[in-house]
């Protein structure tokens, strides 16, 4: 797998004015990428199922194998020819498709591209898309949604006024410790600032770090393990970050569907597993 120490390096360079390079492309590269013999750390697992807040086993949680190709996508991304700069961008949305379980024992294979690359209110939007293989049987499937945003002449930023619904009944309430950030940074190799840095997170507009979406989404699914199933697809939609420390309320919602919200009853984020 590449060093994603050096790749995010590469972002922060391209993103020095002078450094940089210029107009990015108008569309995807046509290009995969592509890593065999992917073994599973076991200390590894451990350490993220507790940040988790997964069970202790020898089954991948769903979310699992996204660390494990995260470098393999970011190399992608951090390409000159992406159509969307690293830095800044943000991960709107995220759907991962279990073919059946997979275990600690097993070895994957790795392929990633971009596709859909489409306009958006707020800039340009396009899926990474992540494919874990046993074998040559494809077990995983990733899609990782990105908004490079985009200043438009007269735009508002594209942001819903319109009045939000109530929020439902959370049936759980989770403290979200400060150290989140840096925690999760550790077990899954996503080390942007605007999750481990107050720094970071001010020079990105926030006024102190925020969780990092797939720790939002990996925790919902904890809270989920009992009840699902050996094949099944879960996609999430991140709205508002989770900043770094804060309380969340979890909700379970009909049909499959899952929320998380602060105690103000805005989104965090939104679920389904079908």
């Amino acid at each position: 797998m590449p060093a994603a120490g050096a790749l995010y390096r590469r972002a922060l360079l391209g993103a020095l004015p002078g450094v940089g390079g210029g107009r990015r492309s108008a569309g995807v590269p046509a290009v995969e990428l592509a890593v065999g013999g992917i073994t599973v750390d076991r200390t590894h697992l451990a350490d993220y199922d507790r940040v988790c807040g997964f069970r202790l086993t020898d089954r991948l949680p769903a979310t699992f194998p996204h660390v494990m190709g995260f470098p393999l996508a970011l190399r992608l991304m951090t390409a000159p020819e992406f159509p969307i700069p690293l830095t800044g961008v943000v991960h709107v949305g995220n759907r991962i498709t279990v073919h059946r379980p997979v275990t600690a024992d097993e070895t994957l294979d790795f392929t990633t591209y971009a596709e859909n690359l489409r306009p958006h209110d707020r800039g340009r939007q396009v899926d990474v898309v992540l494919v874990g293989s046993v074998g040559g049987e494809e077990v995983w499937r990733g899609v990782s949604t990105y908004l490079g945003r985009e200043r438009r002449p007269g735009g508002d930023g594209g942001r819903d006024r319109g009045e939000r619904p109530p929020a439902p009944a959370g049936s759980a309430h989770w403290r979200v410790d400060p150290r989140v950030g840096t925690h999760y940074a550790r077990v899954s190799g996503d080390h942007n600032p605007i999750h481990t840095s107050r720094l970071g997170a001010r020079l990105f507009g926030f006024p102190r770090p925020i969780a990092h979406g797939m720790w939002s989404k990996a925790r919902c699914l904890a809270a989920l393990e009992n009840r699902l199933p050996d094949a099944y697809t879960v996609e999430v939609a991140f709205k508002l970050p989770v900043p770094l420390p804060s309380t969340v309320s979890f909700s379970l919602l009909p049909g499959g569907g899952f929320a998380l919200h602060d105690l103000r009853g805005r989104p965090h984020l939104v679920g389904l597993v079908r």
